[in-house]
């Protein structure tokens, strides 16, 4: 009885010694961190693939956690001819690196977009005629990337992937592509 007695105290004098270290760590951690600018918990952004290709994309991203943020981004295009117009796109990241928010993730979005394509119909004498349509739709997609956190909190981030228009007009898609700068604060 005693030698149980004895047994259970030291299991629990050791766990004890364990989740004492546990919190060490993360204070540390948590100090480190605030002493280098990585304790911010909002992000702005700036898509320099797009700015390079004449359609500036500006981004904000709220992180809720440590591995996961919520964002929006607007980017509308200066070419007079374009395909892509404008979209406004609003994200969900998981982060799955060791620092705050940083490292390869993944991510689900929900765009709004105005897209102009032709669309050919017959007439009545059966000639077909070419139209330029401008149309908003409602797409949902997915992305993938990894962002590269700096001591003074900018930071650099690449991603791909893209989204499928929701609606009656074919296969339809909008690019989720970007190479990115950006400040934590």
């Amino acid at each position: 009885m005693k030698r149980l007695l004895l047994s259970i105290t030291l299991l629990l004098l050791l766990s004890a010694g364990v989740y004492a270290q546990k919190d060490i760590v993360v204070n540390s951690v948590n100090s480190q961190s605030a002493a280098i600018g990585h304790n911010g918990n909002n992000e702005i952004k700036l898509n320099l693939l797009y700015m390079v290709l004449g359609m500036p994309e500006v981004s904000y991203e709220r992180l809720i956690d440590d591995n996961m943020g919520v964002g929006i981004s607007a980017m509308v295009s200066l070419i007079d001819d374009p395909d892509l117009r404008f979209s406004v796109i609003a994200d969900y990241r998981l982060y799955f690196g060791n620092k705050k928010a940083n490292g390869f993730f993944i991510e689900g979005n929900m765009g709004l977009v105005s897209q102009r394509y032709y669309s050919y119909y017959y007439n009545d004498n059966g000639y077909s005629n070419l139209d330029m349509v401008d149309k908003v739709q409602l797409g949902l997609g997915a992305a993938c990337g990894a962002k590269f956190l700096a001591r003074n909190g900018l930071f650099g981030e690449a991603y791909v992937g893209a989204g499928r228009l929701l609606g009656n007009d074919g296969d339809q898609y909008y690019p989720r592509v970007g190479i990115t700068i950006g400040k934590r604060f």
